[in-house]
């Protein structure tokens, strides 16, 4: 069952699962994924724990104790959400002791709400970071504008970050640049640069959604024949961008000092439409120094019936370039689709924090001990 997710590993693919609950933690079973499907990280976003929390299996006692304590729901929630990021950090902690810090990884994202505020996002990032007081965290941050300096604040300050919600190559670009000033400014406070890491959450299927729209809307065949195309063209050409990166000068720099790489993380990765192969962005996606994180139905289609081939992005920038370059000839904006995904996909967390905030709400009132 788990040879490919073997050879997807033994290409230089970290497999993280997209998803957590309190009860994957209690049941063995994130212990079981780590043991026998290569899963080496954890990544989990407002979505993922409003799912989890709403569905309340093994949060009562919690609840009841925060609701006693007569606490707001906003530190209910952070209460909830740090623990269970806390203890599946510790599941995962011999695997981040056996790869000297790379993998063994769960990420926090702060509150979506703060998403275009600089300063709110760090002062989240430090406080989770605290709370949750494990080596082995990823605080996520969005890469919207306000938090680019948001992330260079935050490495500066010695905080491990996954940079989430990335869409377009430009702002991949300026991402890269927001962890290297990062790491500058960690360096020239006298930090250890070997203990701080990061990846780049490179969102992938949304991209297909957005343009196959788009394209089928055109209704010709030339267009017909480009859906599908979209989402791996751009991730592989983010690989390239990279690339060339991490083999700068000012890369070299930081790396003599003990640095790492920003890895590249495919985000997104199940299929939303039904008429692609539902390992589409796994078997694709496979390069050296990335991160695939899947939800559990493409772990487990990848398990099944993923054909790891090797490495399929090195050698196909031409080829998607070639590909992107046709979709925008065909009058299709890639700005204008990135920067409606990057705020689509702020107003998704947001909302499902909101919901998340109000069924927590509800919960607190519902379990609140009687007065007298």
């Amino acid at each position: 069952m788990t040879d490919a997710l073997k050879r997807l590993s033994d290409e230089g693919v970290a497999i993280w699962l997209d998803d957590l609950s309190r009860k994957r933690i209690t049941s063995g079973n994130l212990a079981e994924l780590i043991d026998q499907q290569h899963v080496v990280g954890v990544t989990t976003n407002p979505s993922i724990f409003q799912k989890a929390i709403s569905s309340g299996d093994g949060y009562q006692q919690q609840v009841a104790d925060l609701a006693a304590r007569k606490v707001t729901v906003e530190e209910a929630l952070r209460m909830i959400t740090t623990a269970d990021v806390r203890d599946a950090a510790d599941v995962l902690r011999p695997v981040f002791d056996a790869t000297g810090g790379q993998d063994g990884r769960v990420s926090i994202e702060v509150d979506p709400r703060l998403a275009h505020n600089t300063a709110a996002t760090v002062a989240e990032a430090k406080q989770l970071a605290w709370l949750v007081d494990r080596p082995n965290t990823l605080i996520k941050i969005p890469a919207t504008k306000a938090g680019l300096p948001a992330i260079t604040e935050v490495i500066g300050l010695g905080i491990s970050v996954n940079v989430t919600l990335i869409f377009s190559l430009e702002r991949y670009r300026e991402v890269m640049d927001a962890y290297l000033a990062g790491l500058e400014k960690a360096k020239a406070a006298g930090l250890d640069l070997s203990l701080i890491r990061s990846v780049a959450s490179f969102f992938v299927s949304r991209v297909d959604t957005e343009i196959d729209k788009r394209l089928e809307k055109l209704g010709t065949d030339g267009a017909k024949a480009l859906k599908g195309k979209a989402a791996l063209a751009n991730a592989r050409l983010a690989y390239q961008a990279y690339e060339e990166v991490f083999s700068s000068d000012r890369w070299a720099a930081l790396d003599k000092a003990g640095a790492h790489k920003q890895r590249p993380l495919w985000a997104s990765t199940g299929v939303k439409d039904p008429a692609y192969k539902d390992t589409l962005y796994v078997d694709e996606l496979v390069a050296p120094g990335t991160v695939n994180t899947m939800p559990e139905a493409t772990l487990e289609a990848t398990a099944d019936h993923g054909e790891i081939t090797g490495d399929t992005v090195r050698g196909t920038y031409a080829g998607a370039k070639a590909d992107l370059d046709a979709i925008a000839a065909l009058g299709i904006s890639y700005d204008d689709v990135v920067q409606l995904l990057e705020d689509e996909g702020v107003e998704k967390f947001e909302a499902a924090w909101n919901d998340l905030l109000k069924s927590t709400e509800a919960e607190l009132a519902r379990l609140a001990p009687s007065e007298g």
